[in-house]
């Protein structure tokens, strides 16, 4: 028998960042809160305190989690058979890493929207001495909001750090409660996408890699040029290597191996680990590493390559 399909409404960001006040007015509106059973997650106090008295519906239980430990699947699971919840709206701990949270949450709860916040008085602060957390709780909302924004602060400041972190959200600054702006900079790539083969620099190799995953289809059918190391074997096909180099979002701490499966009839004879040059086509199909379907490369043309003066890839 199917689990039944739990939603969760993640919300993010660091202390008094407006949270709270958030989904206490969306918990005050009748179009989202008609009476379904709600489990409101709450990871941390500030100065706000929700007041369901206010809430549209009274179907709502409050839940205080204040160690990270404590959130576990099976206690999610235990929750949710003793309340019989219909929907999860988690209010999660700044200090707490996002990652954590994903891994632990049930198999059939499903996140249908992730939203953050940031005092924007603060943000460049925490961004300046908390860069990895930061980066934690920008990579994955589809909306970002900066609250307390104030005409002398420098839009393109704070786009810039959320853009290199995550090209896909909504980014809104808001003034005063009913005074938002929409961010409308364009972020164009640092290459052409429209020419015959795109050429990635070695500087461009992070954004290259976090735009071809993000948004792989407009890739489909292009021919790129661009250099990284080769990984063979490791249960890849003896006519298949992975191109790719390790790249740093934010700290040391972070740097992961971000790389692409291509196709090549002599991949059984390259280096292990050695700097390859490749002009490829990109092709959308089913692969066993990936298991499911995504960018792999045909390649046209290789050739070693010495090692580049920067080996790890940034966003900088």
């Amino acid at each position: 028998m199917a689990m039944r399909e739990v939603p969760v409404y993640l919300f993010t960001g660091f202390l008094d960042a407006g949270k709270t006040t958030f989904i206490q007015e969306t918990l005050e509106d009748p179009q989202f809160n008609s009476g379904e059973k709600t489990l409101l997650l709450m990871c941390e106090e500030g100065e706000e305190e929700f007041c369901p008295m206010s809430f549209a519906s009274s179907n709502v239980r409050i839940v205080c989690v204040d160690e990270e430990e404590k959130i576990t699947t099976e206690y999610l699971k235990k929750l949710e058979r003793e309340m019989g919840i219909e929907r999860v709206i988690i209010e999660y701990n700044g200090m707490w890493m996002i990652d954590s949270l994903y891994q632990k949450l049930p198999e059939n709860w499903v996140v249908y929207q992730e939203m953050a916040f940031a005092d924007a008085r603060t943000f460049l602060t925490y961004n300046n001495n908390m860069r990895n957390l930061t980066v934690d709780k920008m990579k994955s909302p589809e909306l970002i909001i900066f609250k307390n924004f104030d005409k002398s602060m420098d839009k393109m400041e704070y786009h810039k750090i959320v853009r290199v972190i995550n090209r896909r959200c909504q980014i809104i600054y808001e003034y005063a409660k009913d005074k938002i702006e929409f961010d409308d900079i364009e972020d164009p790539l640092p290459y052409d996408i429209d020419a015959s083969v795109i050429e990635i620099e070695d500087k461009n190799y992070a954004i290259w890699y976090t735009d071809v995953n993000e948004e792989e289809e407009k890739y489909y059918g292009k021919t790129v040029d661009v250099r990284g190391r080769s990984l063979t074997g490791g249960g890849l096909d003896d006519d298949e290597f992975v191109i790719g180099r390790h790249i740093m979002t934010c700290c040391i701490e972070d740097i992961q191996f971000g790389g692409l499966v291509a196709k090549y009839s002599k991949a059984a004879e390259l280096e292990h680990g050695g700097w390859v040059q490749i002009t490829a086509d990109i092709r959308k199909e089913f692969n066993h590493m990936y298991q499911s379907e995504g960018p792999v490369l045909y390649v046209k043309e290789i050739k070693k390559i010495e090692p580049p003066e920067e080996d790890v890839a940034t966003f900088y």
